[in-house]
């Protein structure tokens, strides 16, 4: 009854629960799991773990079922057997504080169940913000092979003879709404038509960028980044990743031999031409760490100077993830930056990235792609700054932001915290006009915790009412890849970790320079060192749990904000390559 043709250490004999008695364990696990009604002939197959993100708080994820049962088609049809097990699944505005704050929990989820559980290789299905990063972290560092499905994007609503769609539009309209544009009842019916479906947003904000980026990193089936959730695109897509995912059981084609040096190289060079979210920076950083890569934030820089942003969508363009679909997805946007591309780069297929361009369906005509010498904007869509403020460097997305501003000096009005800012931001004797710099600190990391979206700082609102559209705003915090304007993020370190962002004070002056990279403070270092011994910085000092875990482990944003302690040991490299 325990006997089996296949190798030890596969399938169903792989990580036997220590009983002390090898066969035994395997006795026992073949008569609980055959209370499923499986035979000894299902048992032997390859077996595919298939990761169940569903959930009643995820709404991006409302088509679990339809993937699921996909997938294991997919999986029947190519002789595996699909074994589906559940896992955390976090959504952005249905996780407190923020959604970031339990990427790495989820991550450490995903990793000791693909571990501690018997499967030849895992279909991770992820596709709100944060799920997927944390799935192939895990996953990276957990080393199986594996595939990632992402869930697809909703379907665009329409007010009044509108597009709309999530989430760029949420923001629009919500600006107008502070603003005084539009009224309640305006408001309320928007809100019943920017999210007509499942699914994750509709633009080129967190959830596409990482769609886009697993394909690029060749861990996802090619065509798979674009499909909408509700579409029969995206259930054959979850058919065929289930199919792959068994060859990969057979092959044994490992995540660290896809995710290698040249992979992360492409999905950087994909991220830059589409305008994506800078959120993908902090997110790829901590895939790579697990894999004992460095990114480069200065390389990645001189990468975008030579990368223009080819997609034009929202909220750099004018298109919804449903229009990127119907011009072909990604495979229209590789085929442009093929002398740009590594294109010898392993993809979960066993085929190389270029191979899997020669095998799609041919060209035809479209405009959400531009061509190389006709961008949407001459650079990638991310520029790194550097300075006395930002010594281990800051981001802007220089693609969604208002050209008139990209070079401007200011004074400087600071809000200590996000209660600060919420406190006084819309009060009508703040002292503020449309020149000033806005500057949130302690909305990092270790200060928020979890590094919060709370990096695009709402207008103030007598300055809104006014007619101001775009303001300076500075802060050690994120900001959602949907939002748009002259935001920079990141900066490192952090207030809370003592980086010189704790000691700005209201009235000094900044220098932002987008064509020199700079981000100065132009108070003298002595006035600085002087500030800091008065104040040190102290970050929060929770006295149990997941919250001093946090804190006690969670790495700067140049580190992916990951846990220091899940981090490959030892550095492989640096990557993108000089």
């Amino acid at each position: 009854m325990t006997s089996s043709k296949r190798a030890a250490d596969t399938g169903m004999r792989r990580g036997l629960t220590s009983y002390g008695d090898a066969e035994f364990s395997l006795f026992l696990r073949k008569a609980f799991i055959k209370g499923a009604g499986l035979s000894d002939s299902a048992l032997d197959r390859p077996v595919v773990g298939i990761a169940d993100t569903g959930s009643g708080f995820n709404p991006c994820h409302g088509n679990m079922p339809q993937l699921i049962g996909a997938v294991e088609r997919g999986v029947l049809l190519a002789g595996g057997l699909p074994v589906r097990f559940a896992t955390i699944s976090l959504h952005e505005s249905f996780a407190h504080p923020t959604s970031m704050y339990l990427r790495n929990l989820m991550s450490m989820d995903t990793e000791e169940m693909l571990r501690a559980q018997p499967m030849d290789s895992a279909v991770l299905i992820g596709g709100c913000d944060k799920t997927v990063p944390a799935q192939l972290m895990g996953a990276a560092s957990a080393g199986l092979p594996a595939v990632q499905l992402v869930t697809g994007s909703m379907l665009t609503g329409s007010h009044r003879g509108e597009t709309v769609g999530a989430c760029t539009d949420c923001r629009r309209w919500w600006a107008k709404f502070r603003a005084g544009d539009v009224g309640e009842a305006e408001i309320d019916e928007v809100n019943d038509r920017l999210v007509p479906s499942v699914g994750t947003c509709s633009v080129m904000g967190t959830a596409s960028t990482m769609a886009c980026i697993a394909e690029a990193l060749g861990i996802a089936v090619p065509g798979s980044a674009s499909p909408p959730a509700v579409t029969a695109d995206r259930l054959r897509i979850a058919e065929e990743t289930g199919r792959v995912a068994v060859e990969l059981a057979k092959s044994g084609l490992r995540i660290g031999q896809v995710l290698d040096a040249r992979a992360f190289e492409n999905a950087m060079r994909v991220l830059l031409a589409i305008g994506g979210s800078t959120n993908a920076i902090v997110h790829l950083t901590a895939i790579a760490g697990r894999l004992g890569f460095e990114v480069d934030l200065d390389a990645l820089d001189r990468m975008g100077r030579e990368t223009p942003v080819l997609l034009d969508l929202k909220p750099t363009g004018a298109h919804y993830m449903e229009d990127f679909h119907a011009a072909g997805g990604m495979r229209t946007l590789l085929r442009e930056l093929k002398p740009l591309m590594h294109l010898d780069a392993m993809t979960v297929t066993g085929r190389t990235l270029g191979e899997e361009l020669e095998r799609a369906p041919p060209p035809f005509a479209q405009s959400v792609v531009r061509p190389l010498d006709r961008p949407v904007y001459p650079q990638g869509g991310i520029a790194v700054l550097r300075g006395n403020l930002a010594p281990g460097g800051a981001i802007i997305k220089q693609s969604a932001a208002d050209p008139r501003l990209m070079e401007h000096e200011g004074r400087a009005v600071v809000f200590e915290n996000a209660a600060d800012l919420a406190g006084r931001i819309d009060d009508d004797d703040l002292d503020v006009n449309a020149s000033d710099i806005l500057v949130l600190k302690n909305i990092g990391p270790k200060g928020a915790p979890g590094m919060p979206e709370a990096g695009y700082l709402p207008i103030p609102r007598k300055l809104a009412r006014a007619g101001v559209k775009d303001m300076v705003r500075i802060s050690d915090g994120r900001m959602s890849g949907t939002a748009f304007g002259t935001v920079v993020l990141h900066v490192t370190p952090e207030a809370a970790a003592g980086g010189p962002l704790a000691y700005v004070r209201t009235g000094d002056r900044i220098r932002l320079s987008v064509g020199k990279r700079e981000l100065s403070l132009l108070v003298s270092e002595e006035a600085l060192a002087q500030r800091a011994n008065a104040a040190a910085a102290s970050p929060p000092a929770p006295e149990r749990g997941y919250a001093r875990l946090f804190q006690m482990a969670v790495t700067q944003a140049d580190q992916g904000v990951d846990f220091d302690f899940l981090r490959a040991a030892q550095l492989r490299g640096k990557v993108p390559a000089k």
